[in-house]
């Protein structure tokens, strides 16, 4: 009786997928914490990788070992991962042609069990992870396909490069505090256009140029950007859906953009420049408390210089205890970013898909 192959799901970040190649590309490893789980996995299964910091599938690796443990050859500068298996790279994609996860999610099983479709980072939280055969087959085809028929789409290198918070503090013995959030919460009163509205603006034009229904914050209802009224934008609704109760639809009025297709909200941004990060965050948890089964993707933008801040206040103890974690939910997405991909995009606006605010974003969980 022949044994069957399974699927695993490795992750990597751009520079731990780079050590890896460099290394031989003949030896992946997982933290001490995930020998069971690597014990379990056999010679002839199969490894797929996945980076997380631009959310693609980049590789296959065949299983050629049992498990071992190795704590003194290194490979990672930033962790001995030493629950290890020897493997044969089977396809290593260049990051451009890698596959998004966005392109296959729809049609995985995994993706389709959720209760919260806006929770799909945690389907990629963790490895190794067991994949459901109907899946591991339908990602490796992704990858081989696009090993055969290579369709480069552009990347953040930044986010391709990023080391996630944790290894970076891990040798580090000085204690790591929480900043007082008052030092953010300073609002300068100016007549200049501020980050904020521009990427206000930018957000709303964005939603209404891709054929959504667009909600600015009740407060903001005044502004405008370079002599664009907010109220003049095609799209923007002046009345919320009555679909919520008193207290969520007063919280949701302050959350800072909204796109809605109908009675349905795509999608949900703060914007964190010069106020305090923390309290977006708080605005985006309470909704989740009073909603826990309410589907909306939550994103934070803000500057590259405040991305540490953004995802230390998202980790936070405090937003991991809701019925779904914020960190789960939550993504980032920088100002630079946005503009970029906004450009990029431009001459095919009207035909993209909320789908793309997957992949110009980057998730906010930070345990590999």
């Amino acid at each position: 009786m022949g044994t069957s192959k399974n699927y695993w799901l490795n992750l990597f970040t751009g520079t731990t997928w780079q050590e890896f190649l460099k290394a031989g590309g003949n030896v992946t490893g997982f933290k001490e914490n995930r020998w069971t789980t690597t014990k379990r996995i056999k010679p002839g299964d199969y490894l797929l990788c996945y980076v997380t910091g631009i959310s693609r599938f980049i590789g296959v690796l065949e299983v050629t070992s049992e498990a071992f443990k190795d704590s003194e050859n290194k490979i990672w500068e930033f962790d001995t991962f030493p629950s290890r298996l020897q493997v044969k790279t089977l396809v290593k994609l260049d990051p451009k042609n890698a596959v998004p996860f966005s392109t296959l999610k729809k049609r995985l099983l995994m993706y389709q069990r959720l209760e919260n479709p806006a929770a799909w980072g945690i389907l990629v939280r963790g490895s190794p992870k067991k994949l459901d055969p109907e899946d591991g087959k339908l990602i490796i085809k992704a990858i081989y396909d696009a090993q055969k028929n290579p369709n480069p789409i552009s990347y953040d290198q930044k986010k391709f490069e990023m080391i996630p918070r944790y290894l970076r503090t891990k040798n580090i013995e000085t204690p790591v505090t929480i900043p007082d959030d008052k030092e953010d919460e300073i609002l300068v009163k100016t007549n200049e256009t501020t980050p904020h509205t521009e990427i206000q603006w930018l957000l709303l034009k964005l939603g209404s140029d891709m054929g959504f229904d667009v909600w600015v914050a009740r407060n903001d209802r005044s502004k405008d950007y370079k002599g664009n009224k907010f109220s003049d934008i095609s799209g923007i609704i002046n009345d919320l859906p009555l679909q919520f109760d008193e207290a969520t639809t007063k919280t949701i009025e302050l959350i800072d953009v909204l796109w809605l297709e109908g009675n349905s909200i795509i999608a949900a941004f703060e914007i964190e420049s010069t106020t305090s990060i923390y309290s977006g965050l708080l605005r985006m948890s309470d909704l989740v408390a009073m909603q826990p089964n309410l589907n909306i993707p939550l994103y934070i933008v803000a500057p590259e210089s405040r991305r540490e801040k953004v995802m230390q206040e998202v980790n936070r103890p405090t937003f991991s205890k809701l019925p779904l974690p914020l960190k789960e939910i939550c993504r980032y997405i920088s100002f630079k970013t946005l503009k970029i991909e906004i450009e990029n995009y431009k001459p095919i606006i009207k035909y993209i898909k909320p789908e793309i605010l997957d992949e110009i974003s980057e998730s906010c969980i930070e345990e590999l």
